[in-house]
C-alpha cells in the first residue's frame, strides 16, 4: 500500500473547496456523472478506432444510495485507471490549476465564479457533501485493479485491489450535514436536473414493467410485470439528431419532454447546428407568449457535451431570445468564468450573432413561404420581434423584411407596403408620412372611427414596448416618417394639411366660450383650445399630445427618467370645435343652462376616452336621467 500527499503547495485545499463552493454543493452529482460519461465515451472510442480490443456490450452508469453505510456509490463500466493513473489523474492533474485558483478566487463570490471543472477540480467537488471518497478501478488495459482512499486532507492512500470488472466505482461517505444526498426524491431531482439528457444510459434503482398481452389472451387476463433498470435519462435527445430525421411530432414531443408542465404546443422551432467556427447544436422554440415580459426569461436551458449547466443563458443568447425555450448545446462557451468575462468572450459572441441570424432567418422563411400562418401567430411572436428590433440594430435590418403592421381591421402590412397604401392620402404639408395608430381598439373606437371616416388607414399597435419601438423606426428611416396615436390630436389636425377651416364664431364670442369651458375643468389637467372644424365632426375632444403620452408610456416600460422629466404628470388637450351647432346653442343659454350642457358634453368626451370614473361618472349618469324626465 502506497500513501503520500496530494501534489499542492497550500495546507488543504478541502476546507477552501467547500467554503467557495457551498452555495453550489448540489453539482458534485453531475461531475462525478461526467466524469463516468468520458470514462465510458473514452472506452467505446478506443474500441472503435481498434486500440482497445474488449467486449463493451451496452455500458451504463449506475448511482447507488446506502443509508445505513451513509454512502453514495457512482458506477461506470468505462475506460478505468492503472495505479500510475490514479497517481496521475487524480493526485496530480486534478490539482495543477489548486495554486491559481486560490490567487483566483480567494476574495471573489462563488455565485458569479462558477469554479468547478474550471481548473480540473470537479472530480474533487465530492468532497464538499463528503468526508471520505474511495475510487475502486480497474483499467480496460491488463493490469491490476487499484483502491485510491481520501479523508479530506492532502493525504490518500493507494493500494491494489481485487477488483475484475472494468470501470470505476467512486464511494462518497457522506457527510451528516448532507445526508439529504442519500434520499431518493433528491438523487432523482439531481439527476433529472443535470442528467436528463447524458449519451450514457443512467440507472438508478429499478421499476416494474407491463408486459403487452399476447394476441391469444383471455378477456381478464392481466397483463404480466417484469422488473427493470430504471433509467433515468433519454441518451439521444432530438438536438443532436440531424433536422431531416425528425418530423414535427418528434420536435413537438421533445417539447413535452423539456417542458414536462407546458400544455400548449410550441408555434414553431429553429434547429442550431454548427460546426465551424465553433460546435454548437440546439433547438429553440417559440411558445405563446403574454405581454408580461418578466415572466418570460430563463427558459432556454444550457448544456455542455449533454450534461445541464445553466437556465441563465443571459450574455450568450441575445436578450431578445432569453423569451424562447428550448435547449443550447456547445462545448466552446466558456462556462466557469465570470459573466462579465462572458459578456467580452469573442467566441460568446459568435454564438450570439449565429443565433441571431438562425432566428431571423427562420422567420423570414415562414413569413415568405406562408405569409397566412405567419399572420395569425403575429399577435404571439411580435414581443420577440419587436424586442429584437428595439436592441439589437443587425436583428432590425433583418426584420423590416417581415416585421408586421396590423391595422384594426385586420389587415397586415409591412413597413414598405403601409407606406405605399398610405402615401397620397397621409402625408402632411411637411411633406412627412403619417401612420396612424390605436392601442386599444375598444377604449379609442370613436377616435379610430373619425380617422377611417377620413379615409385614414388605422394600425393597431399595442404591445408593452410599441412606444419604444416606433421612436426608433422614426429615427432609422431616411424618409420623415411620424407615428401618431388617433387621439393625439382632433381628427383634422392628425395629419396637417395646411388646410385652414373659417370658424363660424367671432373672436369675442370664442374669448366667452373658452372662459365657459375653464370654469368647468380641472386647468392642471386640460388645456382648452378652440379650432374651427368640420361641423360634423365632434363638439368636444379630449386629445393627449403624442410626444407627452409616448415618453409617459415609455417610463412604464424602462425608459423612465428620461431628459430628466422624472414621473410625468396626466395632460390633456380639451379641443372645442366652434363651428358645432352645439356651441351656438351654449353662447345663448342662461349661466345655469350653460353649466348643464358643457358638463354633459364634457363627460360625454371624458365617457368616450375612457376617462370619466367614479364620482364624476356617478354625476354623470344621475344628471342624464334629470334631462331625459
Amino acid at each position: 500500500m502506497a500513501t503520500g500527499n496530494i501534489n499542492v503547495s497550500v495546507e488543504n485545499i478541502f476546507p477552501l473547496i467547500k467554503k467557495f463552493l457551498y452555495s453550489d454543493h448540489e453539482i458534485f452529482l453531475r461531475e462525478l456523472i461526467s466524469n463516468a460519461t468520458d470514462a465510458t465515451l473514452k472506452l467505446k472510442h478506443l474500441a472503435r478506432i481498434g486500440e482497445a480490443n474488449v467486449e463493451i456490450g451496452k455500458p451504463i452508469i449506475e448511482i447507488k444510495a446506502n443509508k445505513e453505510q451513509k454512502t453514495l456509490h457512482i458506477i461506470d463500466q468505462g475506460i478505468g485507471m492503472t495505479k500510475d493513473e490514479v497517481e496521475k489523474y487524480i493526485n496530480e492533474v486534478a490539482f495543477s490549476g489548486a495554486e491559481e485558483f486560490l490567487d483566483k478566487y480567494k476574495d471573489s463570490d462563488a455565485k458569479d465564479s462558477g469554479i468547478i471543472g474550471h481548473f480540473g477540480l470537479g472530480f474533487y467537488s465530492a468532497f464538499m457533501v463528503a468526508n471520505k471518497v474511495e475510487i475502486f478501478t480497474k483499467s480496460w488495459k491488463d493490469e491490476p485493479a487499484a483502491h485510491w482512499t481520501c479523508e479530506g486532507t492532502t493525504e490518500f492512500t493507494l493500494e491494489s485491489h481485487d477488483r475484475t470488472e472494468r470501470g470505476t466505482e467512486i464511494v462518497l461517505h457522506i457527510n451528516d450535514e448532507d445526508k439529504e444526498f442519500l434520499e431518493d426524491n433528491r438523487i432523482n431531482e439531481l439527476l433529472n436536473k443535470y442528467n436528463k439528457f447524458m449519451p450514457v444510459p443512467i440507472k438508478f434503482g429499478t421499476k416494474e414493467k407491463e408486459l403487452p398481452l399476447p394476441e391469444d389472451a383471455k378477456e381478464d387476463e392481466k397483463p404480466k410485470k417484469v422488473t427493470v433498470d430504471h433509467i433515468i435519462n433519454n441518451p439521444n435527445p432530438a438536438w443532436t439528431k440531424q433536422p431531416t430525421d425528425l418530423n414535427e411530432d418528434e420536435y413537438n414531443s421533445f417539447y413535452r419532454e423539456l417542458y414536462p408542465m407546458q400544455f400548449e404546443e410550441p408555434l414553431f422551432h429553429i434547429h442550431l447546428n454548427v460546426d465551424y467556427p465553433f460546435n454548437l447544436t440546439g433547438i429553440l422554440y417559440f411558445p405563446k407568449l403574454t405581454q408580461d415580459l418578466s415572466v418570460q426569461k430563463d427558459k432556454i436551458q444550457l448544456y455542455q457535451n449533454q450534461v445541464f449547466v445553466t437556465d441563465n443563458v443571459e450574455g450568450i443568447v441575445p436578450e431578445f431570445l432569453t423569451m424562447l425555450r428550448g435547449v443550447i448545446d456547445s462545448p466552446d462557451i466558456p462556462l466557469n468564468v465570470s459573466r462579465s468575462y462572458l459578456q467580452a468572450d469573442g467566441a460568446v459572441k459568435k454564438i450570439s450573432n449565429y443565433i441571431t441570424k438562425k432566428v431571423a432567418d427562420k422567420l423570414k422563411s415562414l413569413f415568405k413561404n406562408n405569409r397566412e400562418d405567419f399572420e395569425k401567430k403575429w399577435n404571439d411572436i411580435k414581443v420577440v420581434i419587436e424586442y429584437g428590433m428595439l436592441t439589437d440594430d443587425k436583428f432590425f435590418e433583418k426584420a423590416e423584411k417581415f416585421n408586421l403592421f396590423p391595422s384594426v381591421d385586420q389587415a397586415y402590412y409591412t413597413f414598405e407596403e403601409l407606406e405605399a397604401k398610405i402615401k397620397e392620402n397621409q402625408t402632411d404639408k411637411d411633406d412627412k408620412l403619417i401612420i396612424l395608430y390605436a392601442s386599444n381598439k375598444e377604449e379609442q373606437h370613436s377616435y379610430i372611427e373619425a380617422a377611417k371616416d377620413k379615409g385614414y388607414e388605422v394600425m393597431l399597435l399595442d404591445s408593452p414596448i410599441v412606444s419604444h419601438l416606433i421612436q426608433k423606426i422614426e429615427g432609422n428611416k431616411e424618409q420623415k416618417v411620424s407615428f401618431v396615436r388617433v387621439d393625439a390630436e382632433q381628427v383634422d389636425k392628425l395629419i396637417d394639411k395646411g388646410e385652414e377651416t373659417t370658424s363660424k364664431l367671432n373672436d369675442d364670442e370664442k374669448e366667452k366660450l373658452k372662459t365657459a369651458f375653464e370654469t368647468h375643468v380641472t386647468k392642471e389637467k386640460y388645456t382648452v383650445q378652440l379650432e374651427a372644424m368640420d361641423s360634423k365632426a365632434a363638439p368636444i375632444t379630449i386629445t393627449e399630445p403624442e410626444f407627452m403620452r409616448r415618453m409617459k408610456e415609455m417610463q412604464k416600460t424602462g425608459g423612465g427618467g428620461m431628459f430628466g422629466m422624472g414621473n410625468m404628470p396626466e395632460m390633456y388637450n380639451l379641443v372645442v370645435n366652434t363651428n358645432h351647432e352645439l356651441m351656438s346653442d351654449i353662447l345663448q343659454k342662461n349661466e345655469d343652462e350653460q353649466a348643464n350642457l358643457i358638463n354633459q358634453s364634457l363627460d360625454l368626451a371624458l365617457l368616450s376616452k375612457n376617462l370619466l370614473r367614479g364620482e364624476a361618472l356617478t354625476k354623470f349618469v344621475k344628471r342624464s336621467y334629470e334631462m331625459i324626465k
